[in-house]
């Protein structure tokens, strides 16, 4: 079976625009910028704190004052619990001079759908 001229046409134009999206998504991967970008440029803590989060040594004061104020939760996001324990730390987060992210695309990296940002001195 010949493949007809169109058929090949189409083929190529499939492949073509195949390689040039992939190179354009590669190139946007690799010039993350903001704070849910590979190695947590910002240091970021999730709201709620839940208690499977694995907490670093050289956690932010901010993130650690949010712990001390809501208990971390066990419980799956949707609940009551859930929710309650979310306003209590972005209220937390927001008293003690962070900044309240939204994640609108979860990823392993960043799983959770609200993130606090801590203060940042100005480096002068």
């Amino acid at each position: 079976m010949q493949l007809k001229l169109v058929d090949l046409i189409r083929v190529l134009i499939v492949l073509i625009l195949s390689i040039f999206l992939s190179s354009l998504a590669t190139l946007v991967q690799a010039s993350c910028k903001g704070c849910l970008c590979v190695g947590d440029p910002c240091r970021l803590c999730s709201l709620p704190p839940m208690t499977t989060d694995v907490i670093a040594e050289d956690e932010p004061e901010t993130c650690k004052r949010i712990r001390d104020e809501v208990a971390p939760i066990s419980s799956p996001p949707g609940t009551n619990e859930y929710f309650a324990s979310l306003d209590k730390s972005t209220m937390a987060c927001i008293k003690n001079g962070g900044d309240v992210i939204k994640n609108s695309r979860r990823s392993e990296a960043f799983p959770a759908r609200v993130y606090c940002k801590p203060y940042a001195p100005a480096k002068n």
